[in-house]
Parts: structure tokens; sequence; C-alpha cells
């Protein structure tokens, strides 16, 4: 990390612009909402602009926090389902605290960079023109969608993933439940322009079984 930003000892700063930005849900965050945030530094990598904020271990006698901080070119949508890279407490020796931010910060922040990014991908994909749902027994399915808005809509209206078939599922125990939530989809559907299509899975035959020709009898060869 390169480009440190000297800490504002002033105590004046107006730092909401970071704090909305801190991308973590553990320490930092509750040290922030606790006590809040009189200064810090900010830390960026000029390579691939990673910015971590570094405040004092609030309520600590020694020690900092630092937190990755959200990019600012994703969009709100692109975080759904993204699990925080919280931050960690490190001591005030620069050495051990560089250390547990490479080991252990940084790859969860590019987990969690890498998970949102393909989530604005998604969300930049274009819709079909119809899904198609699958009768599976009693329930339905459907493939999962690129579009993220369209995979979150179907979940709104009651479909469950199944991450081993990749399939967007919905039972079918309350088949009332199950009609009123397919009709509420399609209404919503149809204000994007999607459409449904129902179909029944094609049908499996049983194996034919080869036929042959019923064996023939010699005649039996006159004793010459």
């Amino acid at each position: 990390m390169d480009q440190p930003v000297p800490p504002d000892h002033g105590g004046g700063t107006d730092y909401d612009h970071l704090t909305t930005a801190v991308w973590d849900m553990d320490q930092t965050a509750h040290a922030i909402a606790t006590h809040g945030m009189a200064h810090c530094s900010i830390l960026t990598r000029t390579d691939d602009d990673t910015r971590l904020l570094v405040i004092d271990h609030l309520g600590q006698p020694e020690g900092f926090l630092i937190s990755a901080l959200a990019p600012a070119d994703l969009p709100t949508a692109a975080y759904t389902g993204v699990r925080e890279p919280d931050g960690l407490a490190v001591p005030a020796d620069p050495f051990h605290a560089a250390e547990a931010t490479t080991l252990h910060l940084l790859p969860r922040y590019a987990d969690a960079l890498a998970h949102a990014r393909r989530n604005a991908a998604a969300l930049a994909a274009p819709l079909p023109k119809q899904i198609d749902l699958t009768w599976a027994d009693a329930a339905l399915t459907t493939p999962v969608p690129d579009s993220v808005a369209l995979a979150k809509l179907l979940t709104e209206h009651g479909f469950i993933r199944d991450a081993r078939q990749d399939l967007l599922v919905l039972p079918g125990d309350d088949t009332a439940v199950q009609a009123q939530s397919v009709r509420a989809l399609g209404a919503r559907l149809a204000d994007l322009g999607v459409g449904i299509g129902m179909r029944h899975p094609p049908r499996r035959h049983p194996p034919r079984r080869a036929r042959y020709p019923p064996a023939r009898r010699c005649p039996a060869r006159a004793a010459e």
C-alpha cells in the first residue's frame, strides 16, 4: 500500500463520506457507531485503487482498526448477497499490522470485490423475452438467470435456489400459494416485457427390448 493520507487531528472534519463506505459489519463498524470518528488515515494501493481505512482502536488503550472501503464505482445493488470483508484489530507494531492485513484482510476484500463485480456485470445483463417454468413433480423450476434483478424478482416470489442443480425452485406444497406466486410474478414480469412459459419435462420412455426371430430347428439329417 502507498500514498497514505496523513491523519487529521483537528476533529472538525466531516467523515460521513468515509463512514458510509466502510465495508465492515464487525469491530470497525461497532467502534464508529459507538465512539464516532474524530480522525483517520486512508491507505491507497495505486495499481487497483484499493483503499483501507485506519483508525485508533477506539475504546482500547492502544492499537488500530483497519477496514476496507467499498469502491465507489459499483451500484448499491451490486453488494446484494456479498459478505463484508470485515476489518481487523492490529497492534501498533507496523510489521505485525502489515502482516495481518496482507494475510487476512486483503484476501477477504479481494473475494468480496470479485463477487460484487460479478453482480454488477449481471445487473447490466439484458432481460430475456421469456422465462420457462418446468414442472418437476409438484414444484416449478427454472435455471438461475444471468440477470441479478430477475433472480431477485424470482426469489421475492417464493423461488428458492438449489445450488446443487443451479436452479430456482418454487415449491408446490401449497398449490394455492404456488398459483398465486406465479400470477403475481407474471404481472411483474409483464411490466418488464418478459413473458412466462410453462413446460412439462420430456417423457422418458422405457428402453425397447430387442426382438429376435424365433430360433429355427434344423431338420435331423438321415444317417448315411
